[in-house]
């Protein structure tokens, strides 16, 4: 469990710092990225374990990718090149 725990976190992390690295313009501060990064992994790792029980360490993993991945795309902003404009401003 505790492999599960590490390995989530550094996947996790990993992540977050590549979608930091590729998106640094649509995403808030780097720590909130990497924070939720690796919050979002261990939650997903969690509710895996929870749900499957000891299903195996790649289905975890697996788990925990896909609740990262949900978590930074709610911090994504959209591009300023299809953000509209209002007539008055």
């Amino acid at each position: 469990m505790l492999l599960e725990a590490l390995g989530s976190a550094v996947l996790g992390l990993a992540l977050a710092w590549a979608a930091a690295y590729r998106l640094p313009h649509r995403l808030p501060a780097r720590a909130l990225v990497l924070s939720t990064g690796v919050a979002g992994a261990l939650f997903g790792a969690f509710v895996t374990h929870s749900a499957l029980g000891a299903a195996g360490i790649l289905v975890i993993l697996l788990g925990a990718l896909v609740v990262s991945a949900a978590s930074l795309s709610l911090l994504l902003r959209p591009a300023e090149r299809f953000r509209r404009r209002s007539a008055t401003a």
